[in-house]
């Protein structure tokens, strides 16, 4: 069977990739950039990448007519766009209307729950993009999920972080707010097993674990969980704006994935029926299930997708390959090499960079810019990394982007996703058993050529340190 799967570097989409293979499908993924998709070796011989952005019809044309079901996994939970309701409603029309053409006789769309008068944009936007998805000439199934509670799920980071952060908590109300979570490997379950399952055609059905539970018993079942004691007070006083700076200075999240969360967290998402339970012969792990697996999962350094890795959650807003060729024109270029012991040992070293390894050199300064950047808006340096020590094209990397990674080559890119008046690139590669490391900037105007040289004295003994550390 060949499956179209879109949102194929997404959370969700990253993996459910693997299971369909597994299942004996051939699967054609839609990336709007193919430099930043992976795929793993024994995976390949069964994928096909192609080019798609759903908003630009002329793209489409990229999409074979010889498709059997389409999977729709686009959506803008964090998107900086103020009308991200109209462009998402847009790419699922365009979508309909080009899958119309195809010989596929499902779509199975990934949706939140809806039951609520009230909804926030983001929910009024699924509920619309469903009703835009259920006029083709196809057979649409929905699946509803609220709370996805799993390694790597932005819901999970948040948790960890305010619990692992805050010993005693003044949380704004919506803390009091139910929902019903369930976890990622019940999510996968559920839309592997409605593939191509007529029981399930032209239907919507909310997804959800057994557990009905507010957001504060949730922050108390993962301090549970970890052994700590923690205390949670909800004050009526703070403002959607507070409870969103609240969230973005504690946790790793972006302001704008706070702000819709905060949002969506004021409306009850409770499922209506869990008839696909019985349907589909799925029975969801409890919560206190869903964070030992996730967790395990951190401890082992397995953590195969995550929210961090979109786009969206940094400066992004075009595709990566325009930034690949590192610039030398009109810049400012700190320039170092030293002579390589053990070319493995220095790979492994960067290859492991950033996160909780840190930079090697001076990681109080890294930290302090990473600061200074959330206070201006920034991405910051606590988005860490996905893996400890594994990397590829797309990554997150505190507040960098990997543009390029190739161990082999023994070349890594990254790309500054700070607040800066710039440009900046962090080059490292391998040539003849020497390190050579650059680090470009590219100035804004008169603040630009500013910024550099007042952070100019610091450079001598940050990168010279972390480029005798990478090697010694």
């Amino acid at each position: 069977m060949t499956i179209l799967l879109t949102g194929a570097t997404g959370y969700i989409g990253k993996r459910l990739l693997p299971l369909l293979v597994e299942a004996g499908h051939h699967v054609i993924c839609c990336v709007r950039d193919k430099n930043r998709f992976y795929c793993p070796d024994e995976l390949q011989d069964h994928v096909r990448v192609i080019e798609v952005d759903f908003l630009k019809k002329e793209t489409l044309s990229a999409i074979p007519t010889q498709i059997d079901v389409a999977y729709y996994l686009i959506h803008s939970m964090s998107g900086s766009a103020t009308n991200f309701d109209e462009l998402e409603s847009l790419s699922a029309q365009n979508f309909v209307d080009h899958v119309n053409n195809t010989k596929a006789k499902q779509v199975i769309y990934l949706s939140g729950i809806i039951n609520d008068e009230s909804l926030s944009k983001h929910l009024s936007s699924r509920k619309k993009v469903e009703e835009i998805l259920n006029t083709g000439t196809f057979a649409a199934t929905t699946l509803r999920a609220g709370i996805i509670v799993g390694s790597g799920s932005a819901s999970f980071d948040i948790i960890r972080d305010l619990v692992n952060k805050l010993p005693i908590m003044i949380a704004p109300k919506w803390l009091n707010t139910r929902c019903q979570p369930i976890a990622i490997p019940d999510v996968l379950e559920f839309l592997s097993k409605a593939l191509f399952n007529p029981l399930t055609y032209n239907q919507s059905f909310d997804i959800g674990g057994p557990d009905i539970l507010t957001y504060k018993q949730m922050l108390l079942g993962f301090a549970q969980a970890k052994n700590l004691k923690r205390r949670i007070y909800t004050v009526p006083i703070m403002t959607p704006k507070l409870s969103s700076y609240w969230l973005y200075f504690v946790t790793s999240t972006s302001y704008r994935l706070a702000s819709a969360l905060v949002s969506s967290m004021k409306v009850e998402v409770v499922c209506n029926d869990t008839r696909i339970n019985e349907l589909l012969g799925v029975i969801p792990m409890t919560y206190k299930q869903a964070l030992s697996r996730a967790l395990i999962k951190v401890d082992e350094d397995k953590v195969a997708s995550s929210w961090k890795d979109s786009l969206v959650s940094g400066r992004f807003t075009s595709s990566m390959s325009e930034y690949l060729k590192v610039p030398k024109k009109d810049c400012f270029i700190d320039r170092r090499k030293m002579e390589i012991i053990d070319r493995d040992f220095t790979i492994n070293r960067i290859w492991s960079i950033g996160g909780d390894t840190g930079w090697y050199y001076g990681d109080w300064l890294w930290n302090l810019r990473g600061f200074i950047d959330k206070l201006y808006g920034g991405v910051g340096s606590r988005r860490g990394r996905t893996n400890r020590h594994d990397i590829h094209s797309g990554d997150a990397l505190d507040f960098w982007r990997v543009l390029y990674a190739n161990k082999v080559e023994g070349k890594l890119i990254l790309f500054a996703e700070m607040k800066l008046p710039g440009e900046a690139w962090l080059e490292f590669k391998i040539i003849n058993n020497t390190l050579y490391q650059a680090a470009t900037f590219k100035p804004r105007g008169i603040w630009g050529k500013l910024y550099w040289y007042s952070v100019l004295p610091f450079h001598g003994f940050i990168f010279q340190g972390m480029l005798e550390k990478l090697i010694k």
